[in-house]
Parts: structure tokens; C-alpha cells; sequence
């Protein structure tokens, strides 16, 4: 008889196991899809369970680990996918009545290197529509639930995948942040978040948002596990415009390099203003433990970008012959965001995308002095279902303050990293955003892993299964 999956083990942990014959993929694969169908009816994290494929593909994945045709770490590790990264013969969604039938012919290229690294894609998460906000609670496919209590928001946009990895549902997901889409869900959830640098991941086959601000990342229950994903999907891509040719660290080996010669910049201005007080309480006992596993900690300022022009500009352009045509495709909330980049002048884009450039350029002036920033990632936790929903006025300044301390890393292009770093008296968790220059996700992963390690949130299982 073969053993019982442990439903959240690792896949650092599981990888060896895997190599070595004493699990199978295809056991994996089921213990997630048994979660699945047991605890999903109340979270709603998936739009497609792929479980016909995802069952060929642990098979298949056996039979070659059974050859000694090991692939690497995620040979055999179920994952899921936010549904707007394409999947050919799988439907495609982000979550809008406009493309609720919509089966791609093609893979993205993060799911091609997804499956060359042997994941096993269970199916794609539901998300707010088009990743236009915060909460997703705009979905035709219904509101996300928090799987530590689902009377809770899971945040978004990448709502169902951040529930997903929380509630043990899938090893990781593949999450997508224009303002924070990846960070806000880890943080409300409970789980990492990591937004690489702009340029790091290809976004070719994935429904774009905003050009110039979208990027792809890892949502993982520990930090090792995330610089596993990282790992098989980080790379240039030719086909890709906004891909850069910059060379891939070795994350997982890196973490073991530690904290101890790192200086800490906190910038308390914008980013630790107006708290919640348990997440500032949380926040606050963050950094002493940071404290003492640096070389320096020390408080900066930072001008932070605010102008939205760029991304309305863009979403609009994404979505302005759909809008024209068949307007009632849309959910009415979305259709009014997209809507708010209908009168800018190409003059006016123009020159705030060149102010984006100035910003990505000047902000590599702040680590002269600092390795990396350290700030909360969202200033309260994630607010009641039925608090946002009784009156539709409170939902864009709900997501805006939810957003406020993420949506400046996407102007920059910095990579940042959200881990669990606490939880409110009602067991709702707080999370931590660790920043770092571009291309330096290394350091970014190295900081989380040594905080994480000197603590026990990440240990803790949602409440939910």
C-alpha cells in the first residue's frame, strides 16, 4: 500500500523523496485533487481543475523519474496557474465573461518552462477580472475566499492562487502583479509572494493589464520553495520585448549565504504610515528579528511614484476594441477602471512612460547606502467579504489602501518578496515585503529565508483544512 501524502509538505522536502521512488507524482497529484474537491466549494480558488491531464502528466512524470530521468526539484510537484497565463487545449479565462470559453492553441512561455522543469499543472485560479483590483470579488466566476477565515477577502489580483498554496490545495502558483497582485494575496493569505525584477520572467502568452508594470512571479509556502519555481522559470526570452538578458542566480544555494552581511534600509515615510495596529504591532517585532540577523539597520526616504497614467493608458489600449464592441462583457467595475484611460493623449502617455524610465533608473540610487528595504506589505489585513461588498463605493478605496505599499515596486521594477510575518487576534495573517535592486532576487530571497528560519509563522497551517 502506498503512503498517505502529507497535504503540506515541501517541495524542497518532497523533491528528494520524489528522485528516490518513495512517493509518486501521481499519489501527489491526487492528494491535491482530493483537497481540491473537499475544501475548494468554499474558497473557490479554482476556475479549471485539469485533473484528466494533470493525472497523465504525474504518469508520465513517474515513469521518467522511475528511468532516472529526474528533471530537477519540480519534477512531479503539482502547481497551478493564475487564469490568464495561457494553456494550450485549457481554457484561458482571467475571469471575465469575454473570454469564458477561450482555449488558448498555445502554452505560455512560463508554463513551457514549467513543464520542462516536470511541474504537473493542476488547473488555473480564479482571480479579480483581467487583474484589475484587489480583492477578487469581480469575477463572473464568483468571490475568492480566504482559507483562514472565508468570511475574509483573499486579496487579488492573484486571489485564487495565494488561496490555493494556503489552503494546500497545490505546491505553488504562478501569480501575476502589476500593483502588487502577487504580494497583497501572499500577505492577506498567509504564504510567499515573490515579484522578480520587470524583465526577469516572460509575460509572452500571458492576458496582459499594463505593459510597461505587469510581472510574473512564484507564490509558494516557504521561501526555499519559491527560489525552486523561481528557478525554472526565470530566464530571457527572444520573443518576448520586455524580457532582459540578464544572468539567472543559483536562488535555492544562495539562501544558505544567510543575512548576517546585508544593511537594512526602512523607509518609514508612506510605507509605515496609517497601520493597522496589530499590523504594525506584527510589523514592528519583524524588524527587531531582522535586527539581529543584519549587519545595519537604518531609516531612509524614499520619493514614491503615484502617477497612474501609464497603467490606465495601457489597460485601455489592452482593452479598448473589446470595450467598444461587447461592453456588457465586462463586469461593471472593470469596465469603469479601464474606462479611466480613455482620454489620455498619446502626448501625455508619452511622457510619463519616460518619467517610469527616469524613476526605474534613480531608484538604484537608494542601495548605495542599503542591500535592501523592508516595509509591511499591506497596512491592515484582509477586510470582511460582506464590509467591502455592502457598499460598492468602498471597494477601489479598499484596494487602493491594500495596494498602497506594493504598487511602487512595480513602477520601479524592483524585486519584492512577501512572507508571513504574523497574524491578527482573529487569526488573520500580516505580511512582510523585502525589496532589492533589480536583478538582485537573490539577495531578496536571501533575507526572507533567514527571517522565516528564525521564525514559526510560515509553520503555521490555515485554519480552513
Amino acid at each position: 500500500m502506498k503512503p498517505q501524502m502529507p497535504a503540506l509538505e515541501t517541495i524542497v522536502d518532497l523533491a528528494p523523496r520524489l528522485r528516490r521512488k518513495e512517493i509518486s507524482p501521481a499519489d501527489l497529484t491526487r492528494a491535491c485533487l482530493k483537497r481540491i474537491e473537499n475544501l475548494d466549494s468554499s474558497l473557490n480558488t479554482f476556475i479549471t481543475v485539469a485533473a484528466e491531464s494533470a493525472l497523465d502528466a504525474a504518469r508520465a512524470a513517474e515513469i521518467e523519474i522511475g528511468r532516472g530521468e529526474w528533471r530537477g526539484p519540480l519534477h512531479g510537484i503539482p502547481v497551478a496557474l493564475k487564469d490568464l497565463i495561457d494553456t494550450a487545449g485549457t481554457r484561458t479565462t482571467a475571469a471575465s465573461a469575454l473570454y469564458q470559453n477561450r482555449v488558448p492553441a498555445e502554452d505560455a512561455e512560463i508554463v513551457c518552462r514549467l513543464r520542462r522543469a516536470g511541474a504537473i499543472i493542476l488547473g488555473k485560479n480564479n482571480l479579480h477580472e483581467f487583474a484589475y483590483g484587489g480583492s477578487s470579488l469581480v469575477s463572473v466566476f464568483g468571490d475568492v475566499h480566504n482559507p483562514w477565515n472565508p468570511a475574509h477577502i483573499a486579496g487579488g489580483s492573484s486571489g485564487g492562487s495565494a488561496a490555493a498554496v494556503a489552503a494546500g490545495l497545490c505546491y505553488a502558483a504562478i501569480g501575476t502583479d502589476t500593483a502588487g497582485s502577487i504580494r497583497e494575496p501572499a500577505a492577506l493569505c498567509g504564504c510567499v509572494g515573490l515579484k522578480p525584477t520587470y524583465g526577469r520572467i516572460s509575460t509572452r502568452g500571458v492576458i496582459p493589464l499594463a505593459w510597461s508594470l505587469d510581472h510574473l512571479g512564484p507564490m509558494a509556502a516557504t521561501v526555499a520553495d519559491a527560489a525552486v519555481v523561481l528557478q525554472a522559470i526565470a530566464g530571457y526570452d527572444p520573443l518576448d520585448a520586455n524580457s532582459a538578458e540578464v544572468p539567472v542566480s543559483d536562488y535555492l544555494s544562495g539562501l544558505q549565504d544567510g543575512a548576517h552581511s546585508l544593511r537594512v534600509g526602512i523607509p518609514r515615510a508612506h510605507f509605515y504610515v496609517d497601520l493597522d495596529d496589530e499590523v504594525g504591532a506584527a510589523v514592528e517585532k519583524a524588524l527587531a528579528v531582522i535586527n539581529g540577523l543584519v549587519a545595519e539597520t537604518r531609516e531612509l526616504q524614499i520619493e514614491i511614484p503615484t502617477d497612474r497614467v501609464v497603467q490606465n493608458a495601457e489597460s485601455y489600449a489592452v482593452h479598448a476594441e473589446n470595450i467598444a464592441r461587447t461592453p456588457d462583457l465586462y463586469q461593471a467595475e472593470t469596465r469603469r477602471r479601464i474606462r479611466n484611460g480613455e482620454d489620455i493623449s498619446a502626448a501625455e502617455y508619452i511622457q510619463r512612460r519616460r518619467d517610469l524610465d527616469q524613476a526605474r533608473r534613480s531608484i538604484q540610487g537608494i542601495f548605495a547606502d542599503v542591500d535592501l528595504l523592508v516595509t509591511p506589505t499591506t497596512p491592515v489585513p484582509a477586510p470582511a467579504i460582506a464590509d467591502v461588498k455592502k457598499d460598492p463605493e468602498m471597494l477601489r478605496p479598499a484596494e487602493l489602501t491594500l495596494l498602497r505599499n506594493t504598487r511602487p515596486f512595480n513602477v520601479w521594477g524592483l524585486p519584492a518578496i512577501s512572507v508571513p510575518c504574523g497574524f491578527t487576534k482573529t487569526g488573520l495573517p500580516v505580511g512582510l515585503q523585502i525589496a532589492g535592486p533589480h536583478w538582485r532576487e537573490d539577495l531578496v530571497l536571501r533575507l526572507a529565508h533567514a527571517y522565516e528560519q528564525a521564525t514559526e509563522w510560515h509553520r503555521r497551517p490555515s485554519t480552513n483544512p
